[in-house]
């Protein structure tokens, strides 16, 4: 049985604890923030590069396997003495975990107090002001503005006090609805620093998603940009953010920012930024928190198509961030890591702005996409910002393979250290794309699994022993202090290798999710209901004859096939093989005789390819690399696959057009363009009348 239900309750209880270190107050910036103003608009070369610490955690040696056995043998010992060298407290902890009341998770760090934005700012602050934190890549090609340690205190220290004479105090929630810049991550910070709690919505959101996220949550505030800037567009940030507090009684003032020179209509309750920072003090006396104090909401989908506002907190979910992003990319003094992900998602949330601040890294804002102006757009920005860990999704990963190797090698790559992919599994031909040409073979790259529940990265092949194999397209190994179990249908955990099960977790980790915002409830029958004890993550995994994981899918994607259980993952990485066949999707439908059959969609490379042959070709290889069991009885060409903003396929829509259930397909105001299920829902009736006439 798992320990969730108690055995981590009264872990390493200890009156003693590190010093009082934190509440440290903040250092005035020599530049004035008009100056800084102007530099968040031009660009600007970027000072001399200064060695930055990785974080004083003082970890067992002896590698990896040392690590992860300290922390199965005594984990409260383990994490605690982490978080004692790892951050800065106002207040020592006593208790380092305890497990939650109703079995649901675990508590951490009871008793200890500190301030985030301290963690990220001021501690760096102290030792090195000067040393750049934020390199904004902006939308416009060669434009990239570099923000120092100094500059985003004093900049967040003023958004503070903004939000302070308007009303924020601790506890009230605020809503960031703005394209990734330094002001959107100057937003986050000022929440830590006042104790306010901020949900981010991605700035592609409708006004209908911004809405039920600002209602869901109750935001007092919300703080937008007049437009933003992406691919070339221009994009209605403040036009959307109106006609979403229409129905939001519960918003009292919008604070607009000015990324374009472009005038937009301000309301009573509009306040314009810039203008208030200008004249807020430069100083903001952070606000002590208790470790258990929530930090921050982010909507995820859920299954039943309402989002839900997965909660963290202050000090587990720091740690966390900082120490996978330190190990899982071997994150060095001086590196520019290279997140392309946006902060309105959590690899944002954890890999561009906490863990690389706590670790007094330099971290890279991407604003523009992985096509503009030309599908070289992410290898002409390593090269000119000489960054040494880039992370970014599958999706973006196949996309620029379609265009060929030439943009990659236009530009020098040289400073790449690790690779990294991050959303979903990576198939096979990406990632030998992403390892052979943008790693020039290299590169460590890193298939990392995780959650937004998770709070940050759970499986990976790093860290690892010393020059440790890496399996192409697999997650591998658990991080230190995770410790995977796969359970059967009847609840019971499966042993040894070579073997399949849904996905647990047995311990608690401090960087996980408390609760889900307002329906504790569904929190406790999403994730611990299913395997009582067990943190229960949805997925499914494969446990291969080594020992490495192996993600095979969601739960809900596993087919069973003539009592065969198959992820849907599994059929896609096969097809993917195909050289005309750049994306694919696989989901179950039932099946008169076999229980469940397996019916694919698919997008052509080239869409006057011999469709026939290539779906021959594709029953072919899957049948070569899975079994004759496993071919999809069904294989649709599709123009394009229904994804979310982030490039998650919704798998869940294209059941519905199979079960034919069109009239109920629910919440589609994720998708990157909702036109896209009309296509779809098109080219499946076209392809059943051809069938029912053959």
């Amino acid at each position: 049985m798992g320990v969730f239900p108690g055995r981590c309750r009264g872990w390493d209880r200890h009156p003693e604890g590190p010093e009082d270190g934190g509440g440290a107050g903040p250092c005035p910036m020599a530049l004035a923030l008009r100056c800084l103003s102007r530099r968040l608009r031009l660009p600007l070369p970027l000072p001399a590069r200064r060695r930055c610490g990785g974080g004083p955690a003082q970890l067992p040696p002896g590698g990896y396997g040392a690590w992860q056995e300290r922390a199965a043998r005594d984990p409260a010992a383990f994490w605690a003495e982490a978080a004692r060298g790892w951050l800065r407290w106002d207040s020592p902890f006593h208790t380092a975990c305890e497990a939650g009341w109703d079995g649901a998770g675990a508590r951490w760090f009871l008793g200890g107090r500190l301030n985030v934005s301290v963690n990220c700012l001021d501690q760096h602050v102290e030792k090195s002001p000067d040393r750049v934190a934020l390199i904004w890549e902006r939308d416009e090609p060669g434009t990239a503005v570099h923000v120092t340690y100094r500059e985003l205190l004093e900049l967040t220290c003023r958004l503070a006090n903004t939000l302070k004479k308007y009303g924020i105090r601790k506890g009230d929630k605020v809503a960031i609805y703005m394209s990734v810049s330094p002001m959107s991550v100057a937003a986050m910070l000022a929440c830590a620093r006042i104790g306010a709690v901020h949900t981010v919505v991605f700035a592609g959101f409708s006004a209908e998603s911004l809405a039920g996220r600002i209602l869901d949550s109750g935001c007092k505030a919300v703080i937008t940009y007049n437009q933003g800037v992406r691919g070339g567009r221009i994009i209605e940030l403040k036009t959307t953010v109106d006609e979403a507090v229409k129905n939001c009684p519960s918003v009292k003032h919008v604070f607009v920012a000015q990324r374009t020179d472009n005038k937009v209509q301000m309301g009573d309750r509009d306040v314009p930024l810039e203008e208030e920072i200008a004249k807020a003090a430069s100083e903001c006396t952070p606000e002590s928190m208790d470790s258990e104090d929530m930090l921050f909401m982010l909507y995820t989908s859920g299954s039943t198509g309402k989002p839900k506002g997965i909660v963290h907190t202050q000090a587990g979910y720091l740690l966390y961030s900082a120490l996978t992003h330190k190990y899982v990319f071997d994150y060095q003094e001086g590196d520019v890591f290279g997140c392309v992900a946006d902060i309105g998602w959590i690899t944002g949330h954890s890999y561009v702005v906490y863990g690389p601040l706590c670790n007094g890294g330099t971290t890279v804002l991407f604003e523009s996409t992985p096509v503009y102006p030309d599908p070289g757009r992410y290898w002409e920005v390593v090269q000119r910002l000489k960054i040494n860990q880039f992370y970014g999704a599958p999706t973006a990963i196949r996309l620029l393979l379609n265009y060929g190797d030439k943009w990659v090698k236009k530009y020098d790559r040289s400073s790449l250290k690790t690779l990294g992919s991050v959303g979903e599994p990576i198939n096979n031909e990406a990632w030998q794309w992403f390892y052979h040409v943008v790693g020039e073979g290299r590169c460590t790259l890193v298939d990392t699994w995780w959650q937004t529940e998770t709070g940050g990265i759970c499986i990976a092949p790093r860290p690892s022993e010393e020059k440790a194999e890496i399996v192409p397209a697999m997650a591998m190994r658990p991080f230190f202090g995770i410790f995977p179990v796969l359970m059967d249908e009847k609840g019971k955990v499966v042993k040894g290798n070579d073997v399949s099960g849904a996905l647990c977790i047995a311990q608690p980790w401090p960087g996980m999710a408390r609760t889900i915002y307002g329906d504790h409830q569904r929190f406790v029958d999403t994730y611990f209901k299913a395997y009582p004890g067990y943190y229960f993550t949805g997925d499914g995994a494969y446990r291969t004859k080594e020992g490495y994981y192996q993600i095979t899918g969601r739960m809900d994607d596993v087919i069973n096939i003539s009592g065969h259980r198959l992820g849907t993952a599994e059929i896609e990485d096969a097809m993917a093989d195909h050289p005309e066949v750049p994306e694919t999707a696989v989901i179950g439908y039932p099946h008169e005789i076999k229980g469940e059959g397996a019916f694919a969609f698919i997008v052509l490379r080239d869409q006057a390819a011999d469709i026939d042959h290539v779906k021959e070709e594709l029953k072919t290889i899957v049948a070569t690399k899975i079994a004759k069991y496993a071919v999809p009885d069904h294989i649709l060409v599709v123009k394009r696959l229904p994804k979310t903003r982030s490039g998650k396929i919704m798998r869940r829509l294209l059941r519905k057009v199979v079960s034919e259930e069109s009239s109920n397909m629910g919440d589609i105001t994720t998708l990157d363009d909702p036109s896209v299920v009309r296509e779809i829902l098109d080219a499946y009736q076209k392809y059943k009348k051809e069938k029912s006439s053959s």
